[in-house]
């Protein structure tokens, strides 16, 4: 789960650090050399963030690979709400704008996304990218994997992998003015997934 803000929202009182400042660094390295070790030139690699989490922590690993591989990574942004397969067993859905500048057929993509749990929202975004061409290559790269998965989705690229219990969350926190990044563990009191 993605918030963007300065970390002041209503659940900062039940919410705790889930990783130390500093560390949460040391995660967005691991999680580009991993990805530049697969791929050392970058050569018709795009990314994709998944909204709404997914596409905040995009931004940033586009800049981080641009200055690796001496050019600007063309970004783009996928809704998947549409897609979802628990599209009537929730309230009405919150649609992000997709948005994708560049042709993804051939394409090396790298889809990215902040948390991966279930699995569930990676294969709604697989289907909602279909829907734009086919690229010669599908990957998926997440800041934190949390395990338990129910679809079997695996990311070719992981920031870190902490094993989370099924009745919390992890909350990923953007700060855009200052671009840090804040990982926050909360209790889910409503037992409401996390994709």
């Amino acid at each position: 789960m993605f918030k963007k803000g300065s970390g002041t929202e209503e659940k900062a009182l039940s919410r705790r650090p889930l990783i130390k400042e500093e560390e949460v660094e040391q995660v967005f390295d691991h999680l580009v050399e991993s990805i530049v070790k697969e791929n050392p030139t970058g050569e018709d690699t795009v990314l994709i963030g998944i909204q709404s989490g997914g596409a905040a922590i995009a931004q940033p690993l586009a800049q981080r690979l641009a200055e690796k591989w001496g050019r600007e990574v063309p970004l783009g942004y996928l809704d998947v709400a549409m897609h979802r397969d628990d599209i009537g067993q929730r309230p009405a859905p919150v649609v992000h704008p997709t948005h994708v500048p560049f042709d993804v057929e051939g394409k090396r993509v790298i889809l990215v996304d902040d948390v991966l749990w279930s699995g569930r929202t990676t294969r709604a975004a697989l289907d909602a990218l279909t829907d734009l061409g086919r690229p010669r290559l599908v990957e998926l790269a997440v800041l934190i994997d949390r395990g338990h998965r129910e679809l079997p989705i695996q990311a070719n690229y992981v920031g870190k992998f902490l094993e989370i219990a099924s009745e919390e969350r992890i909350e990923v926190v953007w700060d855009e003015a200052t671009g840090q990044i804040q990982i926050y563990l909360i209790p889910n009191q409503n037992n409401v997934p996390q994709e």
